[in-house]
Formats: structure tokens, C-alpha cells, sequence
């Protein structure tokens, strides 16, 4: 990575940490952050995954993809070329804990859904 590119992603993430924060406090993106960390499932590159596709997505955004090993392949390196921090040495490994965790065979990606009554509106008995 140049480090013009480099430069300009740190000024990117520096830029909008300074519009989030007095927006929505320090201690709602810590709790934010976690969240999403935990929604990735357990494993030696949940870290890397973190730091390598959370940079940009949502974790649910990963946790709905279904791909094969061929495809997450394909995926890592087109977003490593858009800029994903993805240290070489880590590549395969990152591609086998994408493909493992989110793969065809897995079930679909269910997420959590809350009811919300319309306000005035009488519970519903069913």
C-alpha cells in the first residue's frame, strides 16, 4: 500500500471519528464496537475479520453472505484492492475462517427482529 493511500485513510478514519463522537458520545461507539465483535462468530481471525471487513460493513452485512471458498477468494481480494486492511501473511487464513463460518451449507442468516406496536393502536389478541 503507498503511503499516500495509506495517509489518506488514517485522515478518512480521523475525520469520521471527529463528526461521530460529540454526535453520539465515546461510550456509545466502545459499546457499538463490541457489539459488532461479538456478532462475528468465535475463532483465532475474528480479530482480523474485525479489522479487515468491519472497517467498511456492518457485521450483519458478513453474516448473511453464503459463499463458497472459491467466491470469499474472489471477495477478500477485490475488497483488499478497495482498500481492506488485509495483511498477506493473513489472507488464507481470513478466506478459510470466512469460508468455514460462512459458507452455503450453513443455515440462512436470521435477524434478530423486535415488534413494535404502532403508537394508539390496540394490542393485538390473537
Amino acid at each position: 500500500m503507498s503511503p499516500e493511500l495509506t495517509f489518506r485513510k488514517m485522515l478518512y478514519k480521523i475525520s469520521a471519528l471527529a463528526l461521530l463522537m460529540p454526535a453520539s458520545g465515546l461510550v456509545a461507539q466502545t459499546s457499538v464496537a463490541a457489539k459488532v465483535t461479538a456478532d462475528l462468530p468465535a475463532g483465532p481471525m475474528q480479530a482480523k475479520a474485525t479489522t479487515a471487513c468491519l472497517e467498511c460493513h456492518e457485521a450483519r452485512i458478513i453474516l448473511q453472505q453464503r459463499l463458497s471458498k472459491p467466491a470469499w477468494t474472489k471477495e477478500v481480494d477485490k475488497m483488499a484492492k478497495w482498500g481492506a486492511v488485509v495483511d498477506p501473511a493473513d489472507r488464507d487464513a481470513l478466506i478459510d475462517y470466512l469460508s468455514t463460518n460462512f459458507s452455503p451449507d450453513k443455515p440462512a442468516y436470521e435477524p434478530q427482529r423486535t415488534a413494535v406496536e404502532k403508537k394508539g393502536s390496540a394490542p393485538k389478541n390473537y
